[in-house]
């Protein structure tokens, strides 16, 4: 493949189910160990972040810190994405993570589902809800 079309094929949303699946994968890796600034290369410049209760908030300068205090409060983040979805220029995916809180010492597991807005191959818009808790206690927050 040529330089120019492995250009055009980076800049393109993926568009069959084994390219976002692939392209889901490649994001999961730069979380373990956190690569921030690979991370933060896959969103558009403008790119809106909805994630669980943070105020939305958006660009790559608050997304750049919102990933280095991540980084700072997870240590040992371990990260498994999947892809569930592809419609157009949307994929959804869902994750578990597990990690230790810097300020606590505890451990930490979550779970979450992402819904990603493409735009030339990059995120655009980040939806993300998901849960929270210590390993080894139960989840529900008091709604069980």
């Amino acid at each position: 493949m040529s330089a120019e079309r492995k250009e055009d094929a980076a800049r393109r949303n993926p568009c069959t189910v084994d390219e976002a699946r692939a392209f889901v994968k490649h994001v999961e890796s730069l979380f373990m160990p956190w690569d921030v600034e690979g991370i933060v290369a896959g969103f558009t410049d403008d790119c809106v972040v909805c994630f669980g209760d943070v105020p939305e908030f958006q660009g790559k300068a608050e997304l750049t810190r919102f990933f280095r205090a991540r980084s700072a409060r997870q240590k040992g983040y371990r990260l498994r994405k999947e892809l569930r979805a592809l419609m157009g220029d949307v994929l959804a995916n869902y994750w578990e993570g597990d990690w230790e809180d810097a300020q606590t010492g505890a451990q930490m597991v979550g779970r979450g589902v992402e819904i990603w807005v493409m735009r030339d191959g990059k995120i655009a818009r980040w939806e993300a809800a998901f849960n929270v808790h210590e390993a080894g206690k139960a989840g529900g927050r008091g709604i069980l």
